[in-house]
């Protein structure tokens, strides 16, 4: 794996991760606990997103990918729905700028079924806007799904090969990952999850194969740079043999 040779965490041991994602989680029990309001919980997440984005900067992290908005979420009450995208459309017109100037790169990925034709557009813009940057690769999972990204995936190839692109037999690792949401990103190497939960609720099932797992107790609107730089220590610790096994020196 290719490292940027200005990561601040690299060692000869363990290279710091050069692509992490986070499942930001804990929200509404956030706000719950301090008998206030959801929505106060996902504003306080918002600004947890500003600290995260912040900090992978600092920590020389150049692929950062956030599952904000999950296709399941639909199943929520709409008033909190309303709220999720009100938030979603402020921090587009209130950071989109910010982010610009700071050299980020947006991507979006998942489905935009469903998404309201206004949305649609500001995502649109923020990724054009910043295409060119190459500071720090920003990738919000929005209205995302695995299995829905997999079947997606599954669908494309079986179109090309109805239509004599390609031939069954093609299919490789390697081909299958270019029809992801994900193609030309490089696969996690560190999987974060705030609120204590243990799962990964259908995000980057395909390419979190290999990845470091950490979870962490808190509550994603309290995150801060503090619990971004202990996660990166646990990964430092971690032995990542890829399936194979470490073969120590008996000197």
């Amino acid at each position: 794996m290719t490292l940027v040779v200005d990561n601040k965490w690299g060692s000869e041991t363990q290279p710091g991760p050069r692509h992490v994602a986070i499942i930001m989680d804990g929200n509404g029990r956030w706000a719950a606990e301090r008998r206030l309001p959801r929505v106060e919980g996902h504003r306080r997440g918002v600004e947890a997103v500003r600290r995260a984005v912040e900090a992978a900067g600092d920590l020389g992290i150049t692929h950062l990918t956030l599952f904000s908005f999950s296709s399941e979420n639909w199943s929520r009450p709409a008033e909190e729905i309303k709220d999720l995208f009100g938030l979603l459309r402020r921090f587009i017109r209130r950071d989109l700028a910010d982010l610009h100037k700071n050299g980020v790169r947006i991507r979006i990925i998942g489905s935009r079924t469903n998404l309201d034709a206004d949305i649609q557009r500001m995502l649109d813009d923020a990724v054009e806007l910043t295409k060119e940057n190459t500071a720090l690769n920003l990738t919000i999972a929005f209205n995302y799904g695995s299995r829905n990204e997999i079947t997606r995936a599954a669908t494309r190839f079986a179109e090309d090969v109805k239509a004599g692109v390609l031939a069954p037999g093609d299919m490789t690792e390697q081909l299958f990952g270019s029809y992801l949401d994900t193609d030309g990103l490089p696969d996690p190497d560190l999987l974060i999850r705030t609120s204590g939960e243990l799962r990964l609720s259908n995000f980057l099932l395909w390419q979190l194969a290999y990845a470091e797992f950490v979870f962490v107790d808190t509550y994603w609107p309290d995150f801060n740079k503090t619990h971004f730089e202990d996660a990166i220590a646990e990964f430092q610790r971690r032995n990542r043999r890829f399936g194979g096994r470490t073969v120590r020196s008996t000197a």
